[in-house]
């Protein structure tokens, strides 16, 4: 299936008798653009500076690199964004993260799935966060809502057979940090008020 939402397949996969019923799920299909549309934005006025304030004939090596790094990075992000997946069975996880990493959760080590809106930073609108949790209490795979849509979402605890919890109320990341800090990044885990 393809869309807005990006590129999903519910489709088993026919490896002998009924098939490992892998679901890959895909980001959002405007998030690509969104990425190097940010980083075009980025490097079109540092050319439009180049272009102004300096001869063009002495300086076309310079102006040359800035261009061709700006493209490079664009490709990057390009090529980043299209490698990213997580491919879900009722084994587990293997997630393709966007710098290139693979992380595997085995579905023996799964404990749940946890459903929250977070509000975002300095604003009343929320999105949606799911979070597989492990055994251990430790967030295992996430997917925020500004890059998965929440079809996709729909069918991470069905797919996994395990429960799915749903926060009864908005929350912010700080009282997420506090009530659960093991489902964070280890960034988010610290405070930049403090």
């Amino acid at each position: 299936m393809t869309g807005d939402a990006g590129v999903s397949s519910i489709d088993p996969v026919a490896v002998g008798g009924e098939g490992l019923g892998v679901q890959t799920l895909r980001p959002r299909r405007t998030l690509g653009w969104s990425i190097g549309m940010t980083i075009a934005a980025l490097a079109l006025p540092l050319l439009a500076a180049e272009l102004w304030l300096m001869n063009t004939r002495e300086s076309w090596p310079v102006i040359a690199a800035t261009a061709s790094v700006g493209v490079v990075l664009i490709l990057v992000a390009w090529f980043g964004y299209r490698r990213t997946r997580a491919s879900i069975s009722k084994y587990g996880i293997v997630e393709h993260g966007f710098f290139g990493g693979v992380s595997t959760v085995a579905a023996r080590d799964v404990a749940g799935v946890l459903r929250v809106q977070l509000y975002r930073a300095n604003s009343l609108d929320t999105t949606q966060e799911l979070f597989v949790v492990e055994r251990t209490g430790r967030g295992a795979f996430r997917m925020r809502g500004r890059f998965w849509d929440e079809p996709t979402m729909d069918r991470v605890a069905d797919v996994l057979g395990v429960e799915e919890t749903v926060g009864s109320e908005p929350m912010t990341l700080a009282e997420l940090r506090e009530a659960n800090p093991r489902l964070l990044y280890w960034f988010e885990r610290r405070s930049l008020t403090r």
